[in-house]
C-alpha cells in the first residue's frame, strides 16, 4: 500500500544536510519521496526483492531479518521512527539481502534510489551523514556478532538494550515480545531478564512495555555480564 504523505515531506526537510542541498533538488526530494504503510507482522521488503531506495521508520518499528536457513531466522536490528536502514542495500546493484518485518503498524519513508544516488555525487554535507551513520551500523553489527556468541541471556538482552541499538531515543517502549523477537529469545526468558533488570532499577515495565530508566548502571551491567 503506497501513500503520497506529507509527513515523509517533514522528514525529508528535517535532515541535517537538507539545507545545503540546492533549491531545485529540495524541491525533486518532496515531490518523490514517498511513504509505504504495513501492519504488525508484514514483511514489508522481502529478502530478494529489487531495491528501490534508500528507508527511514516515520512511525512504528522493524526488523530487519535475515531469511530462513534451515527453518530458523535470525534477527539483525530493530529500528525505530525517526531512523534511517537500508543504505548497504542501495549502493549496490543486487537485490535486498534480508526481510524488513514491521513489529508494529509501521510507516515507512523511501528515498528514491536516483535521489540517493544524485545526493552521494553533489552533497558532500549528505556523504558526511552517511558516513556517520554507516559508522554507526558498523559498530552495531560488530555487537550483533558478539550477541550471537555469548551464552548469557543477560548479556545478550542488555546489549539489545543499550545505546549501541537505539541512539536516538531513551524511551525505547519496546514490548517483551518485540524485544524477544529482536534478541532470539523466548518471552519467557526475555521476562525473567527484564525482571531482574528492573529489581536493579535499570528498567521499567509498565504496562508490559520496556523503558530504560539508568544508562550507567545498564552500562556497569553489560560489563558484569560479558565477564560470565
Amino acid at each position: 500500500m503506497l501513500c503520497f504523505a506529507p509527513t515523509a515531506q517533514r522528514f525529508i526537510e528535517t535532515q541535517p544536510w537538507f539545507p545545503s542541498v540546492p533549491p531545485a533538488l529540495q524541491s525533486r526530494l518532496r515531490d518523490e519521496v514517498f511513504a509505504e504503510q504495513g501492519d504488525k507482522g508484514s514483511v514489508m521488503m522481502p529478502a530478494g526483492s529489487a531495491v528501490r531506495g534508500w528507508h527511514a521508520v516515520l512511525s512504528g518499528l522493524v526488523m530487519l531479518q535475515s531469511p530462513a536457513s534451515q527453518g530458523r531466522s535470525s534477527a539483525f536490528i530493530g529500528v525505530p521512527d525517526g531512523e534511517w536502514f537500508g543504505e548497504g542495500s542501495a549502493m549496490k546493484p543486487e537485490p535486498r539481502r534480508y526481510n524488513v518485518v514491521a513489529l508494529r503498524p509501521t510507516t515507512l519513508l523511501c528515498l528514491p534510489l536516483p535521489l540517493f544516488s544524485t545526493l552521494r555525487e553533489t552533497s558532500l554535507a549528505f556523504n558526511q551523514f552517511l558516513v556517520q551513520h554507516l559508522n554507526m551500523r558498523l559498530g552495531q553489527a560488530m555487537t550483533i556478532i558478539e550477541a550471537g556468541r555469548t551464552q548469557s541471556p543477560e548479556h545478550r538482552v542488555a546489549l539489545y538494550l543499550s545505546r549501541l541499538f537505539w541512539r536516538s531515543t531513551r524511551r525505547l517502549n519496546l514490548t517483551q515480545e518485540e524485544l524477544g523477537q529482536l534478541v532470539g529469545l523466548s518471552r519467557q526468558t526475555v521476562n525473567k531478564v527484564l525482571r531482574g533488570l528492573e529489581g536493579l532499577g535499570i528498567v521499567s515495565l509498565d504496562f508490559g512495555r520496556v523503558a530504560i530508566v539508568d544508562d550507567a548502571a545498564l552500562d556497569a551491567y553489560l560489563i558484569a555480564t560479558a565477564a560470565r
